[in-house]
């Protein structure tokens, strides 16, 4: 049993296919199918189960899959800070963000931390949802994700950085862009732009309105907060979406945002595999980022 036999045996649970996993390595399926084998006779069980559309582990693989997952990441990160431990202030901090994230959350702290750290390498990795953050982390080198903290999620740790209110978006011109705020009641039957389908932000929302008894109708959705309120701002549908930093904009532009008091904050932070495990470097930056979050006081 190598420890290359599981990486591909994780990799082929996590991608249900044999021969998607050969196109990511570079390989054949015979030589994925190799791998796979060489861990059953040594286990002397059964991994895998063929069906009709790819495979899935059995239950000795899921307890195999689960115990290699960990063992990887922990030694991915080990290396990890060994390296950095050899390099000094010459290392990388590895981070997944939303496509709005950088701009909202960090823009600030990262000139921040690249003064006080001019030779640390940062890398941002766009994913689309708060989901694929979180198979990011487990797949790769990553040392941190910026997520919207929903369901915990096994091998993972959520921080919470701040919490967002939600406000109505609309145009100068809409009839409720004068008010202070609305009430969730007022919402019904509003017509709006939908979020993200199938991101944490939007079943955050849902469930929210689920239990205030409130419901949506939607003329349109989008793939990320900025666009809800770019069309919003051009008065093509008003959009409830998460009051962003430095989107406090009374009076200024064709925007205006109106608070929904009744509708339970957005939580936002950080992901990791192991606090206790993360370089001094991605901790720094994770606390950089956490210190210029922070609302005005």
């Amino acid at each position: 049993m190598t420890l290359d036999d599981l990486r591909v045996f994780v990799a082929v649970c996590r991608a249900g296919s044999l021969s998607a996993v050969a196109r990511d390595l570079g390989c054949t399926q015979s030589a994925v199918s190799q791998h796979v084998k060489r861990l059953e006779r040594e286990t002397g069980v059964g991994l895998l189960e063929r069906q009709p559309r790819g495979v899935v582990p059995t239950q000795a693989g899921r307890v195999l899959e689960a115990a290699a997952a960990e063992g990887i990441a922990g030694l991915d990160l080990a290396l990890r800070r060994l390296r950095e431990l050899v390099d000094g202030e010459s290392g990388s901090v590895r981070v997944a963000t939303g496509a709005t994230t950088v701009r909202h959350f960090m823009s600030e702290a990262v000139v921040a931390f690249r003064r006080q750290h001019p030779h640390v390498s940062l890398e941002f990795r766009t994913e689309s949802s708060s989901r694929a953050c979180f198979d990011a982390l487990a797949d790769s080198s990553l040392d941190l994700a910026w997520i919207t903290l929903g369901a915990p999620a096994r091998g993972v740790e959520q921080r919470p950085v701040r919490e967002l209110p939600w406000v109505l978006a609309v145009r100068a011109d809409d009839p409720l862009a004068a008010r202070t705020s609305v009430e969730a009641a007022e919402l019904e039957g509003l017509r709006l732009i939908r979020l993200p389908p199938n991101s944490t932000s939007a079943a955050h929302l849902d469930a929210v309105c689920s239990e205030l008894g409130v419901r949506f109708a939607f003329d349109t959705s989008v793939a990320d907060w900025d666009t809800a309120l770019l069309l919003a701002e051009l008065g093509l549908g008003r959009a409830v979406v998460p009051s962003l930093p430095g989107l406090d904009v009374p009076g200024r532009g064709d925007l205006r945002l109106v608070p929904v008091p009744a509708l339970r904050p957005l939580s936002v932070g950080w992901a990791v595999r192991r606090w206790d495990a993360l370089s001094p470097l991605a901790r720094k930056f994770a606390d950089t980022v956490a210190e210029f979050c922070r609302p005005a006081r």
